[in-house]
């Protein structure tokens, strides 16, 4: 994967009941490794949440909360040809792949920020809307998505 396949890379962190959104760069979205180490410097109350939209093809939500790591891959197609999303499926310990671009791994990860398993599950299944689309969707949900707005355009 080239940086250039790469939409964005954001951290988003509450920190004294507010939210902050962060980008990164865009290298941290070729493999899981670095993209979590990038996480693990901020603080946050409800666990940092890192977001990667890839080649407006996919993204990965993952949630990191010192060691605890929770991640979700929109679309389990993708890796048969991303590193990234391979890497997400080993660690949900998921490598069963069919045809269908059906979400893998852990659609309750937002659940308690306000978006329930069964609304991720659709939004990653909506055929009509972009990996950016979704996140900035599932971020106003949360409460950052006039920051998130601001940094991917």
């Amino acid at each position: 994967m080239a940086e250039d396949d790469v939409d964005f890379v954001v951290a988003a962190y509450r920190d004294g009941g507010e939210w902050n959104a962060i980008e990164l760069a865009p290298r941290l979205g070729e493999n899981l490794d670095g993209f979590l180490e990038a996480l693990q410097r901020f603080p946050s109350e409800v666990g940092v949440i890192g977001l990667a939209s890839i080649n407006d093809d996919f993204f990965v939500i993952v949630r990191r909360s010192g060691t605890h790591i929770r991640a979700l891959l929109s679309d389990a197609t993708a890796i048969r040809d991303w590193t990234l999303a391979a890497e997400v499926s080993d660690l949900v310990r998921r490598t069963d792949l069919g045809d269908d671009p059906v979400p893998m791994g852990d659609l309750e990860l937002l659940e308690d920020l306000g978006v329930s398993s069964v609304e991720l599950g659709l939004l990653c299944e909506d055929d009509d809307m972009y990996p950016d689309d979704v996140l900035l969707d599932i971020a106003e949900r949360i409460g950052f998505g006039d920051q998130l707005a601001e940094i991917v355009g």
